[in-house]
């Protein structure tokens, strides 16, 4: 194939460094994401008369819960034999060199692991303030896709994550990976993650009277998953070990989302009188 015809994608990948802190885009989009997410969170807390007081906290929690998740995660799905003889480094954003401590940011987080870590932060958040559990897993659930297309945004900046060689044309090259050109996943599920929101949203105006707790739960699950279940055939292998599996870890670890937010679908339809 003629890479002329690719996408040269190769953006460096910090902002600007100050007192030997590198500030990339991942990091800035990450946040970005999260707060927007958030913003659309706080309008859906307001339409159902939720005191203020309750959604306060709810930003730390989410954060918390979505990065210590996401990271621990990608350690002990992926590469647990490594990260767990290097606690601190699974910990903390830096690595131990014979010439010291590295900051590096934290360099592989894994959405499976962020999504169990957010649920388990939202059910300690729920009984604090005295919340449904499905309600907030509703409106998290709503603005979650949002928050999912800058994360992977943040990871097409990184050039991380990218996609098996292809011949379409608008293939992108990431000269770290090779010179091959690749589908850009992280730009398709980024686009599909902002679609799945702005249905979402559209199915919350239209129909937040007439379905029971947790179908925005299930619909996040399912159609985040499944497209992640798919977008994984063109994905290239994360880790050497993938390469032998029928289903890529991702995969295996998207079905159990996508039942469990079919379930939640399914019982969440009001019976018709």
């Amino acid at each position: 194939m003629n890479t002329l015809s690719a996408i040269l994608w190769n953006p460096d990948i910090e902002i600007f460094s100050i007192f030997g802190i590198s500030i990339r885009y991942y990091s800035v989009l990450f946040v970005t994401g999260l707060s927007l997410a958030y913003w659309v969170i706080y309008k859906l807390y307001q339409d159902q008369k939720i005191p203020y007081e309750k959604f306060d906290s709810l930003f730390v929690y989410c954060l918390l819960g979505i990065v210590i998740g996401a990271r621990l995660g990608h350690c002990l799905f992926y590469e647990p034999g490594y990260w767990l003889s290097h606690p601190v480094e699974m910990l903390l954003p830096v690595k131990i060199t014979d010439s010291g401590i590295k900051w590096t940011g934290y360099q592989g987080l894994a959405s499976h692991g962020g999504t169990i870590g957010l649920m388990l932060a939202l059910w300690i958040y729920s009984r604090r303030v005295k919340l449904k559990f499905l309600t907030v897993l509703d409106n998290i659930a709503i603005a979650t896709p949002l928050a999912g297309c800058f994360i992977r945004l943040g990871n097409l900046m990184n050039g991380e994550i990218v996609g098996t060689v292809t011949h379409v044309p608008w293939a992108f090259i990431f000269p770290h990976e090779d010179m091959q050109p690749r589908h850009p996943a992280q730009l398709y599920e980024a686009i599909a993650y902002l679609l799945i929101f702005i249905i979402g949203l559209r199915l919350y105006k239209k129909y937040k009277t007439t379905l029971y707790p947790g179908f925005y739960f299930g619909y996040c699950l399912t159609t985040i998953f499944t497209f992640r279940f798919l977008v994984e055939f063109i994905k290239a292998s994360q880790e050497a070990f993938e390469d032998s599996m029928m289903l890529n870890m991702g995969q295996w670890l998207s079905i159990p989302f996508i039942l469990l937010g079919a379930h939640f679908m399914y019982h969440s339809f009001k019976p018709v009188k």
